[in-house]
């Protein structure tokens, strides 16, 4: 890895960029190539590397008492205005390191929350960020005013910056209430939202940050959605029409990137911002195929979706930029992994019709093959069955109509009447779709809408 200049004309800070590999971390080809990319899209310069490979933590200082020597060496001669861990570090361990190197000290979540707050657009993710950053920051209002403790009032007096401590983090308290506040309406606000569309399947785009989503949405629904080439360009979720193949409408929502050792104070704050792949019918996982971390990179996605509880929702793992590869051996070593991965191109639209029939058979997998028998009056059923489902073939015997057709489960549900006869297709198993039907009361058969 080499070291890049200060760009010309930019005002950035030169930032020395540095790694403590413990045992439990994931092998990877390039450790610090992580967080260039993530010390690049803050606006940094980087100007040096440093990695230590370590049993432990240093308590006091992360870093072994060598590398910390090696470290303010390099600090002087790159002249950097900030160091950046690729660990979170403990406010303890960021002052001691400050004082060594006597220049700013970053870790790996105050990064990102950096990077969040810059990208941060609508009222929604700009609440999520300030709300992460104070409760990050909460713990570390002591060492803000430690260089004011020592001064004292007399007996019995506390020192101002005990004083100034205790109002700020008052302050910060009321603020984090109030911001829970809010998003929590926010939060019950899009549950409803989406629940408003409860008639439509939805499919959402979920991945590592850069993998390609915003630009594979682009693509599928001719929206013009924000796609730049850097980390956590999109933090809010983006929902189109997207016209499926040998299906119809359906909606695709674009959501944030997930990422390696993703903060759980930022997966917390933006728990209204992922309500969309909360509720959705599938998760679209899009990997970058070129990343040489690709597989690291799918298995971190894996567990944000189980940290938040989606990882027993139906997925289907597309690869996406396989244009780029440089060779076919990188896709054939995913392959091995995830047999059943698609490869695709967003931007050469490669592979994108086998993507598209993928989808539809996925979501088929949530209709159910039904035999309707009813009264021929009842025309409100049958609108029903056309608007919810594919009717397959219609056949009348007297004053009674046996409908075949195809339709979502969670429709059949709804449909409340002892005078209608509901059988499984001879596919499935038998009594599956009975058992959705409700007791009745009344002879005429309703659409509960508000289920």
């Amino acid at each position: 890895m080499h070291e890049q200049e200060r760009v010309p004309g930019v005002a950035s800070e030169a930032a020395v960029l540095v790694r403590v590999i413990l045992p439990d971390h994931v092998a990877e080809q390039d450790p610090l190539l992580e967080l260039e990319g993530l010390a690049n899209t803050a606006g940094a310069t980087i100007v040096g590397h440093l990695l230590q490979r370590r049993a432990r933590p240093n308590s006091r200082t992360f870093l072994g008492k060598g590398k910390v020597e090696e470290l303010i060496q390099l600090v002087a001669h790159c002249d950097a205005d900030v160091v950046i861990f690729d660990n979170d570090l403990t406010p303890a361990q960021t002052r001691n390191l400050e004082g060594a190197v006597d220049t700013k000290v970053l870790d790996r979540t105050e990064l990102i929350l950096d990077i969040f707050a810059s990208n941060a657009r609508t009222y929604e993710s700009r609440l999520s960020v300030e709300l992460a950053q104070l409760e990050y920051s909460l713990p570390r209002l002591k060492h803000m005013w430690t260089h004011l403790s020592r001064m004292k009032m007399g007996i019995g007096m506390r020192g101002p910056g005990e004083k100034q401590l205790e109002f700020d983090r008052r302050l910060v308290e009321k603020r984090i209430h109030e911001l829970r506040t809010e998003l929590k309406k926010i939060e019950n606000r899009k549950e409803r939202q989406v629940a408003a569309r409860d008639d439509h399947m939805t499919v959402s785009l979920v991945g590592y940050t850069n993998a390609g989503k915003s630009t594979l949405m682009n693509v599928l629904t001719g929206s013009d959605v924000l796609a730049e080439d850097k980390l956590f360009a999109t933090l809010d979720t983006r929902t189109r029409r997207w016209q499926l193949p040998h299906w119809g409408p359906i909606l695709l929502s674009d959501t944030v990137g997930f990422i390696r050792n993703l903060p759980h104070r930022l997966i917390t704050s933006f728990k209204a911002t992922l309500e969309e792949a909360q509720q959705t019918s599938l998760l679209l996982h899009v990997a970058d195929a070129t990343n040489p971390e690709a597989i690291n990179q799918i298995a971190a996605v894996s567990s944000v979706l189980q940290d938040i509880g989606l990882e027993e929702k139906d997925t289907l793992l597309a690869l996406n930029k396989v244009d780029m590869l440089e060779s076919p051996s990188q896709l054939d070593a995913i392959l091995q992994k995830y047999p059943n991965a698609i490869p695709i191109s967003a931007s050469t639209r490669f592979g994108l019709e086998q993507l598209a029939l993928a989808v539809s058979d996925a979501l088929s997998r949530a209709f159910r093959d039904v035999d309707i028998e009813m009264d021929v009056s009842n025309g409100k059923l049958m609108a029903y069955l056309a608007a919810h489902g594919e009717v397959i073939s219609q056949r009348y015997h007297e004053n009674r109509v046996l409908i075949h057709c195809r339709i979502p489960q969670k429709y059949l549900g709804r449909i409340d009447d002892p005078d209608v006869s509901i059988e499984d297709h001879p596919l499935l198993p038998v009594g599956a779709v009975k058992s959705t039907i409700t007791n009745a009361n009344d002879s005429i058969p309703t659409v509960d809408d508000s289920a």
